[in-house]
């Protein structure tokens, strides 16, 4: 059985203290979970919440140990599930992956067939992943929104946590489809760099607590990955019929708002999960995310590394050092190997 290498969390417990620790082990085949497809990964990408759970700072990680990583790419090397062939190039994003279900970040995956998807046409493994769950995220948001009503001519689009995953690829996506985009960012010194990538207008970031039910209309639409406050500001001020996707709640969990926004304007909330999105869903967004939705500035917004740097990769997330996305090599630049 061939050993091959894996960043995986585990448990260790000194002076009396349990904590997790990720670190880089071997491991072979008959150490994977249970699944139907067996992939040769190639690349895998990085979050936010890859890094927390990487570094034991999260408990998102329901079982140990566990090879985290929620993203991966490659090619398969057996598969009893018949949609799938050997040397088929697949995508797997979120479900259980990195949480309770050995993730990307290791040389072979085993997974479910029901989580693994074809290469969409039009997108190479390494795109795939600079895409990854927060293009998913940012996808299912914007189809959301257009299908409620959402065009250019309604007016401008706020996207919040505009420097990270899900924000850059939405400011991308969004420019790309015709909107103004207004940019917010807690990030100083990117304003340059997020105009490059479509936005219009960049904001700072400046909490204040919400003092009106009802402020001056002026996005269309928003794009919120911050919840808090910052939501419930952004709900006062969403213009007559807007639509505002919520996709994460990194500035808090709490809504503190009214019902006038919804009452009084027809304001629309949408909650946006692309971690169990079905798989009909995921591959309808996948084929946009391969077309009309196709991020024009990936180079831009993506920076790939090798396997050994993953632990610098999260130390620069976890420090809010990182903008955009890091796409992870797996494999060794060429490497084709379809078995264990």
């Amino acid at each position: 059985m061939k050993i091959f290498r894996a960043f995986r969390v585990e448990e260790t417990r000194q002076a009396g203290k349990t904590s997790r620790v990720g670190r880089f082990v071997s491991m072979d085949e008959t150490m994977l979970d249970a699944g139907d497809v067996l992939i040769r990964v190639i690349c895998a990408a990085v979050s936010h919440r890859d890094a927390l759970a990487a570094t034991g700072q999260a408990a998102s990680v329901r079982r140990l140990p566990c090879v985290v990583g929620t993203d991966l790419a490659g090619i398969v090397v057996s598969s009893a599930a018949p949609r799938f062939r050997p040397g088929d190039q697949v995508i797997a994003t979120s479900h259980e992956l990195g949480v309770s279900h050995h993730g990307g970040y290791a040389e072979y995956a085993l997974v479910p067939g029901g989580w693994v998807l074809p290469l969409p046409a039009g997108l190479s493994l390494e795109e795939a992943m600079a895409i990854g769950s927060p293009g998913l995220a940012a996808a299912l948001a914007i189809t959301r929104m257009e299908a409620g009503g959402l065009k250019p001519e309604n007016g401008p689009v706020m996207v919040t946590g505009a420097t990270g995953g899900v924000g850059s690829l939405a400011v991308d996506m969004l420019a790309g489809r015709g909107y103004e985009v207004a940019a917010l960012t807690r990030k100083a010194g990117r304003e340059d760099w997020l105009k490059s990538i479509g936005a219009a207008s960049v904001l700072p970031f400046a909490p204040e607590p919400v003092r009106h039910a009802l402020d001056k209309g002026r996005w269309a639409g928003v794009v919120d990955v911050l919840g808090g406050d910052v939501l419930s500001g952004l709900l006062a001020s969403t213009k007559p019929n807007g639509m505002v996707a919520s996709i994460g709640m990194l500035s808090g969990t709490v809504l503190n708002t009214t019902l006038m926004p919804f009452v009084l304007r027809g304001v629309s909330i949408l909650g946006i999960d692309s971690v169990y999105a079905g798989f009909s869903v995921r591959e309808k967004v996948w084929e946009r995310l391969s077309g009309d939705l196709k991020p024009r500035h990936l180079q831009r917004i993506s920076q790939k590394v090798g396997f050994d740097a993953l632990p610098d990769v999260f130390e620069k997330l976890i420090a809010a050092l990182a903008c955009g996305r890091t796409v992870v090599q797996i494999a060794p630049a060429g490497d084709t190997e379809d078995s264990p």
